[in-house]
């Protein structure tokens, strides 16, 4: 089965700058695809100094949406946004000011890579903190998802007027240039190992989740194109989680979000959009403020399948729904509840 690999290298042009992030693809590019996948083939995409997050969002749900081995590999920088202090992917044009809408939310990547197998995803990370988020991420690790396995470090601030190197991604395309890929826990280690010289920062070394994760079968199901049956277990899981938390918790919201994931999958973007709207009605009945990711994601997931829906009746019946919750949560695309009242006027001019 072909592999897939993401290469994003992303930091702020001009004096933000931490770290030459773009420095390591000429390295990474000179290893083959299947040896950076640990597979017989693989497609490899790359990102280089991204401007907009929703591009990198776009190239992010392609890759995790295939079925085979995915390694990502990203290099940068991280900021926190202001107004909710969250971690953010600095891109070209990021400042600290303007992390919140120019930068890319790292709980993005989390969201996108949720649904993939267990044992099937592998993150490379070597990343810089400014001092902010350094202290930040002392307290509180960085969260890439249950069902990825994450290798790398955050480095620490550099010194002033200093703009690092990724010495630890070098590493690791250096080793792998040789045409061996060993383990990923090996791999992480030996890359380690070459960069004593220096302050390794947080060291990231997660090994895959166990495959007795209920997820696990729920993702088998759909490579099988089970699409009813993984829907069925993950329905099964949403009421036990309800019956033992409250049909409020996160612990159910959160297979109710699988849910409407799957039906994703399963090309019924209707049901799927009404089931993001009703995790996000939920959470803001709940008191989850309009601005919380978890609420801006369930609105946005909302917005695009909604988008993908292709009978009028049933978008012209989800519209209104949209619009409401929509003017309660904005979120970061500017102009997104005027495209959905457009949208709902040319749906109303059609028979």
């Amino acid at each position: 089965m072909p592999g897939t690999v993401l290469l994003v290298a992303a930091s702020p042009v001009g004096k933000g700058r931490l770290v030459d992030a773009a420095a390591v693809l000429p390295v990474l590019a000179a290893v083959a695809p299947a040896v950076l996948a640990g597979a017989d083939t693989a497609n490899v995409v790359e990102l280089a100094d991204p401007v907009e997050p929703q591009a990198v969002l776009t190239r992010l749900r392609a890759a995790a949406g295939t079925v085979g081995p995915l390694t990502v590999f990203v290099t940068g920088q991280l900021l926190l946004d202001r107004r909710q202090r969250l971690p953010h992917l600095a891109l070209a044009r990021t400042t600290p000011a303007t992390a919140r809408y120019t930068g890319f939310p790292w709980h993005w990547l989390r969201e996108e890579l949720r649904l993939r197998a267990a044992g099937t995803t592998t993150l490379f990370l070597d990343l810089h903190a400014d001092a902010e988020s350094w202290e930040h991420l002392r307290g509180t690790p960085l969260d890439s998802g249950r069902n990825c396995a994450v290798y790398g470090r955050i480095a620490p601030p550099p010194h002033r007027r200093t703009v690092a190197d990724p010495s630890y991604m070098k590493a690791v395309a250096t080793l792998l240039r040789s045409g061996h890929r060993p383990p990923v826990g090996q791999l992480h280690q030996q890359a380690l190992s070459r960069i004593t010289g220096e302050r390794p920062g947080i060291v990231l070394a997660a090994g895959p989740p166990a495959v007795s994760d209920p997820h696990a079968a729920v993702s088998a199901a759909v490579r099988a194109g089970r699409h009813a049956d993984a829907d069925g277990l993950a329905a099964r899981w949403e009421q036990a989680a309800a019956r033992a938390h409250g049909a409020a918790s996160e612990e159910a919201l959160h297979w109710t979000e699988v849910r409407a994931d799957l039906a994703m999958f399963a090309g019924d973007a209707a049901r799927s959009c009404r089931t993001w709207l009703a995790v996000a009605s939920t959470r803001l009945a709940a008191g989850q403020a309009p601005d919380a990711p978890a609420v801006e994601a369930a609105v946005d997931r909302a917005h695009h399948q909604w988008g993908e829906i292709r009978d009028p009746v049933r978008a012209r019946e989800l519209g209104p729904l949209l619009a409401e919750v929509r003017g309660r949560v904005p979120g970061r695309r500017v102009g997104a509840l005027d495209h959905v009242r457009r949208q709902l006027r040319q749906l109303q001019t059609q028979n």
